[in-house]
C-alpha cells in the first residue's frame, strides 16, 4: 500500500499552484486530494464518492489547472454543479487557486443572472466554465458556448444534481462533449443511475471512495434540544444568547416560507437575520452572503437547497431549527461549518414526534448526539451581565473619558445626586432595547439556589418586547431524551390510588383549571379556502402545498370537497396561529388559500349561486272542457273507530242501493261454491 503524501509538493504540482496554496494555508492534502490528483494529472477517468466537505474541489481543480493552456482563451474545461451557490464558490476556488497564473480567466453561468451579461462574457473568452445544466443547455444551443477545445468535464455532486431531476440534462450536456474528454465525476453516494451515467460516459474510471461519514463530522461537536413545536421560537433565542463562540449561524428549516418569516421574527428580536431561498434573485442572494462573510450580518435562515456549496468560513454554529426529511440532507447541513479545519457547532430542534429521526441521525453519522440543557432564564440575563460587564470594561481601558466624568460630576453637584443612581440610569438607558432583567424574571448573577430544571412547559419568552410568562404548567414524566446536565433528577412522582366509585355514587368533576392539550390529530375541523374548479385546482396541489408549507402531517388532511369558487378541506381544528397565518398566505397556482374555519353551522352550500329556474313554455293550445258531474268535496269524511293496529282497517262499502243506480245500468251477482285453496 503506498503511503499517503504528506506535501502538496509530493503530488507533482506545478510551481504557481503550489505557491497559491502556501498562501491560502494548505498543507498537507487531504485523503480525497491524495487519491485524485495523481490519476488525474496521469489523464484517467475519475469516479469519486465522498461527502461534502471533505476538500473534493481542490481534488478536482487543482490537476485541471495544471492542464489549461493559458494562452487558448477558449473553453478548456467545464464543471457542471447543481445550484448557482455551488456554482460562484467553485469559481471563486478556481480563482484563488490560479492566483499565481497570470491571464487565467474562469466564467460561471447559472440562472438568475443576465442572458445579455453572460453573451458579453463568452465572446471575450473563458478558460473554464462553471455552471448549473439548464443553463449550459442554453448556451449550447444558443452556440454561444462552444465546446470544440474541452479536455476535461467534471461533474460536481451528481446525487444531487439527480435529486434534483438534472440527470437528463447532464446526459444531453455529455452527449454534446467531445468523446476525447476527460471526465471526473463526484457524488457523496452512489445511486443506480449515476453508476449507469458513469459506465456509459466513463472510460475506465479509477475508483475512489472515501469513507468520511464519520470525519465530515467529526471537528463538529453536536448537540439537541426536545421541545415543542410552539416553543423553538424561545428556545431558539436563548441558545443564541448562551452560546459560547458564536460568531455566525446558518439556521435551516424545511420550507420557503418560514425562511422568511423566522429570519423576521429574529429581526424584531434585535438580532441581525436574513433569509436565504430560491425566491430571491441571484443579486439579492450574493448580496446576503457578501454580508454574512463581511460581518454585518450574524444570521442567515436558509433552506437545504438555497445553502448547498454555501462555504462562509465565520459560521460557527448551524441550527437545524427544522429537522431534515433524511439524515444525508443532515449530514449536508451539519457540513456548512467545521470545514479546513475549522472547529463547528451543530444543534438541532427536537419535537416528541421526531425522537426516532435523532436515532437514524446518529447512526447515520455514528456519533453520539447529547442533549443540550434548555437555558433558564436566570442564565440568560446572567450572560448579559457579563457581556455588557465586558463591555464597561473594555471601554474604560480603551476610551478616552474625561468629557464624561465631567458630565457625571456636574450631574452629582446640581441635581445632589450620587454617581451610583447616575449609572444605574445609564444602564437602563443603554440596554432598555435589550434589559439585563428578563421580565418577570430576576438575575440570579449573586444567587447559589439550584437551577430550576427547564421544561417543554414553562419556556419563558426571551428577547426584545419580553412579557412576563404566564403560569407554568406541572411538569411532564421525563422522556428518554429528557434535558440533561442537571445536578439531580426529581424522584418520580408516586400516582395516588384511584378512588371506587359505585353506581350510587356520582363520578366528581375535574375542578383543575388547566386547559386540555389538544393533539392535532384530534376534533377535526372543515376549513374554506378561496380556490376551486374555475382556478383549474387539483385536490393533490392542495395536500401539498398544506403539508409542504404548513408543515401539516398528510395523514392529518382529511376530506376536500372542489366547489367554483372556493375548496373545503377538514384539517385539525386546534391549529396554532401561526400555522393558521401560513395558511392565510399559501399560494396555489398563484392564488392564495386565505384558509379560515367554517363557522357551527355554516353550510357551505348556502354560499353557491342560486340556481336560476327553466322559464316555462306558455300553452297556446285548445283547453279541454269538463262538462261531467262534479263530485261534492265538502262532504265530511266518516270517521273510524275501529281498532287501532299496525295496517290500515279496509275501508268499507256503503251498502247497494238500487234506487240510487244510473239508469240503463245493471248489476250481475252469480253465487256458486267457492273454490278450495291450494
Amino acid at each position: 500500500m503506498t503511503p499517503a503524501p504528506d506535501s502538496f509538493a509530493a503530488l507533482k504540482l506545478s510551481a504557481p499552484l503550489l505557491k497559491a496554496l502556501a498562501d491560502v494555508g494548505y498543507e498537507t492534502p487531504s485523503p480525497i486530494q491524495a487519491a485524485c490528483i495523481p490519476p488525474l494529472l496521469e489523464g484517467h477517468d475519475i469516479l469519486g464518492e465522498a461527502q461534502t466537505g471533505t476538500g473534493k474541489t481542490a481534488a478536482f481543480a487543482l490537476p485541471l489547472l495544471q492542464k489549461i493552456n493559458v494562452s487558448l482563451a477558449k473553453p478548456q474545461a467545464l464543471i457542471l454543479t447543481p445550484t448557482r451557490e455551488l456554482a460562484i464558490q467553485v469559481a471563486e476556488a478556481l480563482q484563488r487557486y490560479a492566483k499565481h497564473l497570470p491571464g487565467f480567466h474562469v466564467l460561471p453561468v447559472y440562472g438568475g443572472q443576465s442572458m445579455v451579461v453572460q453573451l458579453r462574457q463568452l465572446s471575450r473568452g473563458a478558460h473554464v466554465i462553471v455552471g448549473t445544466p439548464g443553463r449550459v443547455m442554453d448556451h449550447l444551443e444558443r452556440k454561444s458556448l462552444v465546446l470544440d477545445n474541452l479536455t476535461t468535464l467534471v461533474l460536481d455532486e451528481a446525487d444531487e444534481m439527480l435529486r434534483m431531476g438534472f440527470i437528463d440534462d447532464v446526459e444531453w450536456i455529455l452527449n454534446h462533449t467531445p468523446a476525447t474528454r476527460q471526465t471526473a465525476l463526484f457524488s457523496a453516494t452512489m445511486p443506480d443511475i449515476i453508476r449507469r451515467v458513469a459506465h456509459k460516459h466513463l472510460r475506465n474510471p479509477k475508483e475512489i471512495k472515501i469513507r468520511s461519514a464519520t470525519t465530515t463530522v467529526a471537528a463538529i461537536s453536536q448537540a439537541y434540544i426536545q421541545t415543542h413545536a410552539g416553543n423553538k421560537l424561545e428556545a431558539l433565542t436563548r441558545v443564541l444568547e448562551i452560546e459560547d463562540d458564536l460568531d455566525a449561524a446558518l439556521i435551516f428549516v424545511r420550507t420557503k416560507i418560514a425562511t422568511v418569516e423566522l429570519a423576521d421574527k429574529l429581526e424584531a428580536r434585535g438580532y441581525s437575520a436574513a433569509a436565504l431561498s430560491g425566491d430571491l434573485t441571484q443579486a439579492l442572494r450574493e448580496q446576503v452572503i457578501e454580508r454574512l462573510k463581511s460581518g454585518s450580518l450574524d444570521i442567515v435562515v436558509a433552506t437545504d437547497v438555497a445553502a448547498r456549496g454555501l462555504d462562509v468560513a465565520r459560521i460557527s454554529h448551524v441550527i437545524n431549527f427544522d429537522v431534515p426529511y433524511d439524515t444525508e440532507a443532515y449530514v449536508h447541513r451539519i457540513g456548512r461549518t467545521g470545514r479546513a479545519g475549522r472547529t463547528g457547532r451543530a444543534i438541532l430542534f427536537i419535537t416528541p414526534r421526531e425522537t426516532r429521526m435523532l436515532g437514524a441521525i446518529e447512526r447515520a453519522t455514528r456519533q453520539k448526539i447529547t442533549p443540550l440543557a434548555m437555558p433558564t432564564p436566570n442564565e440568560v440575563a446572567n450572560r448579559r451581565v457579563a457581556q455588557f460587564t465586558q463591555q464597561i470594561l473594555d471601554t474604560l481601558k480603551d476610551e478616552k473619558l474625561e468629557f464624561f466624568f465631567d458630565v457625571v460630576r456636574r450631574i452629582e453637584n446640581e441635581n445632589e445626586i450620587g454617581a451610583r443612581e447616575i449609572a444605574a440610569a445609564l444602564a437602563y438607558l443603554a440596554q432598555k432595547d435589550r434589559p439585563l432583567q428578563l421580565a418577570g424574571h430576576q438575575a440570579a448573577a449573586t444567587s447559589d439556589a439550584p437551577r430550576p430544571r427547564a421544561t417543554a412547559g414553562n419556556i419563558a419568552p426571551v428577547g426584545a418586547g419580553d412579557t412576563p410568562s404566564s403560569k407554568p404548567r406541572a411538569p411532564r414524566e421525563a422522556s428518554p431524551y429528557a434535558v440533561a446536565n442537571d445536578a439531580a433528577a426529581a424522584p418520580k412522582r408516586e400516582r395516588a390510588p384511584r378512588e371506587s366509585f359505585t353506581e350510587d355514587a356520582p363520578r366528581p368533576r375535574r375542578t383543575d383549571s388547566a386547559p386540555k392539550r389538544h393533539d392535532l390529530s384530534d376534533a377535526p375541523a372543515r376549513y374554506r379556502i378561496e380556490i376551486g374548479k374555475n382556478q383549474g385546482v387539483m385536490p393533490k396541489e392542495i395536500v401539498g402545498a398544506i403539508a409542504n408549507e404548513a408543515g401539516i402531517d398528510g395523514k392529518q388532511i382529511g376530506q376536500i370537497n372542489l366547489f367554483d369558487d372556493y375548496t373545503t378541506v377538514e384539517l385539525p381544528g386546534n391549529l396554532p396561529a401561526d400555522v393558521m397565518d401560513v395558511l392565510q398566505r399559501i399560494r396555489v397556482r398563484q392564488f392564495a388559500l386565505k384558509a379560515r374555519v367554517l363557522a357551527p353551522g355554516e353550510f357551505v352550500e348556502d354560499s353557491r349561486p342560486p340556481r336560476k329556474a327553466a322559464p316555462r313554455k306558455p300553452f297556446d293550445g285548445p283547453r279541454k272542457s269538463f262538462d261531467g258531474p262534479k263530485k261534492d268535496f265538502d262532504k265530511p269524511r266518516k270517521a273510524y273507530d275501529g281498532p287501532r293496529s299496525g295496517h290500515a282497517p279496509p275501508r268499507s262499502r256503503p251498502p247497494f242501493d238500487s234506487a240510487k243506480k244510473p239508469s240503463g245500468a245493471t248489476r250481475k251477482v252469480t253465487l256458486g261454491p267457492r273454490k278450495p285453496k291450494i
